[in-house]
Formats: C-alpha cells, structure tokens, sequence
C-alpha cells in the first residue's frame, strides 16, 4: 500500500501522521476516545483501498489493453503471413504458366517453322524454274520442264512415233514456250525417223523460217535436203544444200552439204 500515499492529500497525510503520533505517544483510551480522530483514519483507510482498487483495476485495465493490441498484432500478422503464403503461391502458379506459355509460344514457332519449310518445299517444285538451252535462258514451269525432257527421251531412245505424238502434244499445249524452237528441231527429226519425209520437211521449214539463226538451224535445212533425196526430189535437194553453203558457212552442216552435192552430180 506504500504506493499509494502519492495520491494522499498534505492535511490528510498531517492527520494520519498526528494520529499515529498520538499513539505512539499518549496512551490508548485518550486517541480512541477522540471520534473525530478515529473517523479521520477510517476515512483514510477507505481512501486508501480505493486508491490501491483504482490502481489495481488500471493496471488490470492497461495489462488487458495491451493483450487486446497484442492478440490485435498477432492475428494481424497471421493475416498478413496467410496473405504471403497466397501471393507466394500464386506467383509460383503464375511462373508455372509463363513457363508454360514459353514452352507452347517455342513448340508452335518450331511447327511453324517446319509448315513453312514444308511448305516452301512443296511449293518450289511448281514454281517457274530458269531453264538455258541453245543459247538462250528462259523460264519454264516444272510440269513444262517434265513433259520436254520426256519426249526428248522417247527421241533419244528412237521411239519416234511416240516421240512425235508427245512433242505434236507438247506444241498444242504450250504454244509460246521457250523450248518452242527445239520442240520444232526435235519433232522434224521425230518425222524423219519414221519415215514421215513430207512432215519433217515441213517441220524443218517452219523451224528455219522461225530461227534462222538458231545454232541448229543449219542442221535443219541439212536435214531437209536428206528428206529430200528420201523422197527422190534431187533438184530440191541440190537447192537445200546450196542454201546452206550460202547461209550457214563454216558450220560442220555445211561441210556435209559439200559432200552431198557431190555425190549428187
């Protein structure tokens, strides 16, 4: 109870110091007989466990104060860790995702890739391709390109009538080709080599008139003369030759022409 004289009053502390002067000093009946002194400690005495009352109920209400912020900031920080806790794992999700993504982002630029390739691929065999061929360059389509080489072929291997069925095809079908020129060359000699002389000359003519000056076409009229003496026409032979010693001098067609003409004397 010591640390509640703080709150005495002065005049009541000098009372309760005179009341236990008194009894200290002067005997027992004479302090008790005093009623106003008596009353005076009692008063003080009631003072006094209100006093300590109030300081116990304030510390009590303080203590409980300071729980209820503690238990506040502890409930808060479980709060906030839980938050943490989610945020933690929604990152971990989110990271899950992105990689995800990167991974699908990086397979379909890879499928794509090979679409195009595939693609590019496909598409290069029907594209136009550069073709060179006595002399010239030209463009050609690659189903163009194929039927060409093919009919070439059946003339190589001396299937003539065939050879001439394909390139008559070939004409009707790509009229303005690059390789109109040589289709002209090859089907006269497809003519000759069945023996169809009247269609190879006519061929041959209508090659020369065309190209006079394609590299084969010295070979064309040399050609045209050897149709000629096929079908026993040696004054139209003689002329074919004569043309081409004039035209095409020089040329090893000319140097077989020489020999021709002299046989035919």
């Amino acid at each position: 109870m010591s640390s509640a004289w703080g709150f005495v009053s002065r005049p009541l502390l000098a009372l309760v110091l005179a009341a236990a002067s008194a009894l200290a000093s002067g005997p027992a009946h004479a302090l008790f007989e005093d009623d106003e002194a008596r009353r005076a400690i009692l008063d003080l005495r009631a003072r006094l466990q209100k006093l300590d009352e109030a300081q116990r109920q304030a510390a009590e209400s303080q203590t409980g104060q300071l729980a209820e912020q503690v238990s506040q900031l502890r409930r808060s920080l479980l709060e906030l860790n839980a938050q943490l806790e989610v945020l933690r794992a929604e990152m971990a999700k989110l990271r899950g995702q992105n990689e995800q993504l990167a991974r699908d982002l990086s397979d379909t630029q890879r499928k794509l890739t090979d679409q195009a390739q595939s693609l590019d691929a496909r598409l290069r065999p029907l594209e136009p391709q550069k073709v060179a061929l006595d002399g010239r360059e030209f463009q050609v389509d690659p189903d163009e390109k194929r039927q060409y080489e093919a009919a070439i072929g059946l003339v190589r291997r001396g299937d003539f009538v065939e050879a001439a069925a394909a390139l008559s095809g070939f004409q009707r079908r790509y009229p303005a080709s690059g390789y109109a020129d040589s289709v002209r060359f090859w089907l006269g000699n497809a003519y000759y080599g069945k023996r169809d002389y009247k269609e190879a000359i006519e061929t041959f003519r209508a090659f020369i008139k065309a190209s006079p000056t394609h590299p084969r076409a010295a070979e064309a009229l040399l050609a045209t003369a050897n149709c000629q003496i096929e079908l026993k026409e040696v004054k139209g032979a003689r002329r074919s030759l004569e043309d081409l010693l004039k035209a095409y001098p020089g040329t090893e067609a000319a140097q077989a022409a020489k020999e021709r003409l002299a046989s035919l004397k």
